[in-house]
C-alpha cells in the first residue's frame, strides 16, 4: 500500500478519476434519485472542462506538494512526527509494525479530510468573495458524478493551497497524500452521483462518510441547507462541529435561489460568475 501510493503512475490517478465517472454513470441510469429531462452528454460537458482546469492547476501545485512532504519528513515536521515520536512513543511501540501504519493512516486522513476539504469549504461559504468562485459549483442545477469536479480555476487555486497547508501542518506523507486525493475523487463522485440507495443504508454509512443523500442536501438552492453538510469524505467533521442536517428530500431543488437556471449550463457566463455575480451570504 505505502509503496504503491508513493509511486503511483498519473495513469492510474486518471483512471481511478475515469472509471470513477464511468462506474457512477452507468449506476445512475439504473437507480436514480431524480429522473432528469436533460441532455446528460452536454451537461456532463461543461463539467468535464472544469473537472481538466482543475486537474491543470493541481498538476501546476504537485511538485509543491510533494517537496512539502518530504522536507516535513526529512525534518521531522507535523502533527504525524509529534504523534509517534513525542507524545505517543510508547503506544505505538506497543502495536506490531502493521496496526501502527494502520493508526498513523487513519489519523492522518482524518485531518487532511478535516483541513483540505471540510475546513476551505467552509471558508468558502462564509468569506463572500470566495462564495463567488464557490458559486459555480452550486449552481449546477443537475447534480449528478461529473458535478464532483465542477469548480471554478480559482477555487481550484483555493483548495490546492489548503492541501499544500494540511500535508505542512500533519507532516503527512506523500503516500498518504496519494492515497487520500485517490479516496476523495471516488467518494466525491460517489456522493454527487444521482442516485437513490435503501434509506436505511444511506443513514447507515453516513455516519462514518459522507452518503449521496447527506450531500444532496448540501446542493438544495436554499439556506440554511446550503450552508450544511460541508463534509468531502468523511462525516464525522459535520457531527462534531454541528453543520449536519436532514431534509425531506422530496423537497429537494438544486442550483441557487440568486441565479437565474439558465445560467448553470453557459461557461462563459459560470468563468466571469465570482466577478460579476450578486454575491448575499
Amino acid at each position: 500500500m505505502v509503496s504503491y501510493f508513493s509511486t503511483i503512475p498519473s495513469t492510474h490517478r486518471a483512471l481511478i478519476l475515469a472509471l470513477g465517472i464511468s462506474f457512477f454513470w452507468i449506476l445512475e441510469g439504473g437507480i436514480p434519485l431524480i429522473k432528469f429531462k436533460y441532455g446528460k452528454w452536454k451537461h456532463a460537458s461543461l463539467n468535464f472542462f472544469f473537472t481538466f482546469t482543475t486537474i491543470v492547476i493541481n498538476f501546476l501545485f504537485a511538485t509543491l506538494i510533494v517537496n512539502t512532504s518530504y522536507w516535513c519528513l526529512s525534518h521531522q515536521f507535523g502533527i504525524l512526527p509529534f504523534l509517534n515520536s513525542s507524545l505517543f512513543p510508547n503506544l505505538y511501540s506497543l502495536f506490531p509494525n502493521l496496526y501502527s501504519l494502520f493508526l498513523n493512516t487513519v489519523i492522518g486522513l482524518l485531518l487532511l479530510d478535516l483541513i483540505s476539504a471540510y475546513f476551505i469549504h467552509w471558508i468558502e461559504h462564509k468569506i463572500k468573495w470566495m462564495w463567488g468562485f464557490h458559486m459555480v459549483h452550486h449552481s449546477d442545477i443537475h447534480v449528478d458524478t461529473t458535478t464532483a469536479n465542477r469548480h471554478h480555476p480559482g477555487e481550484s487555486v483555493f483548495r490546492a493551497v489548503f492541501t499544500l497547508l494540511a500535508v505542512w501542518i500533519i507532516g503527512a506523507p506523500i503516500w498518504m497524500v496519494m492515497m487520500y486525493q485517490s479516496i476523495s475523487v471516488v467518494l466525491s463522485q460517489f456522493n454527487h452521483a444521482n442516485i437513490t440507495l435503501p434509506a436505511k443504508i444511506d443513514q447507515m454509512i453516513s455516519w462514518i462518510i459522507v452518503s449521496p443523500n447527506m450531500h444532496k442536501i448540501h446542493h438544495h438552492y436554499l439556506q440554511p441547507e446550503t450552508d450544511s453538510n460541508y463534509g468531502n469524505i468523511f462525516s464525522i467533521w459535520d457531527r462534531l462541529f454541528g453543520t449536519y442536517r436532514k431534509m425531506d428530500l422530496s423537497k429537494l431543488k438544486y442550483g441557487l435561489d440568486i441565479l437565474p437556471d439558465s445560467d448553470a449550463s453557459e461557461w462563459k457566463k459560470q468563468m466571469v460568475l465570482p466577478f460579476k455575480a450578486k454575491v448575499d451570504r
